[in-house]
């Protein structure tokens, strides 16, 4: 599943009902933007429990065009960066635990002649 801006604008309008559209457009246009414009000065931005964003630089490479072998010289880029926050990736490990099945129920290789 994949969660838009316009979804999160109307998730957040739904849960804070004295908030307006509107609003809550604004606000995330707001704060995106900010983050936005803090990584293209070279900044870090951090949100505790969340994660940090970051730039990347990526060195200039020789690289090939796949549809002729011929070498192409592919210039330095400077990427956006995320890395998540240890309480993310408990969130997230813990949503997945939920679905996976136990080792107990999964079938092992030893129980599986056709391998």
């Amino acid at each position: 599943m994949v969660m838009t801006r316009s979804e999160l604008v109307a998730e957040l309008a739904e849960r804070f009902s004295h908030l307006t559209q509107k609003d809550t457009d604004f606000a995330v246009k707001t704060i995106l933007d900010a983050m936005t414009e803090a990584l293209a000065k070279g900044h870090r931005v951090e949100i505790r429990g969340f994660g940090s964003f970051s730039i990347n630089r990526r060195p200039p490479r020789v690289g090939r065009n796949p549809r002729n072998g011929e070498q192409v010289v592919v210039p330095e880029k400077l990427v956006p960066h995320f890395k998540p926050g240890k309480a993310l990736r408990e969130s997230v490990d813990a949503g997945k635990a939920a679905t996976a099945p136990s080792p107990s129920t999964a079938p092992s290789a030893a129980s599986n002649p056709a391998r």
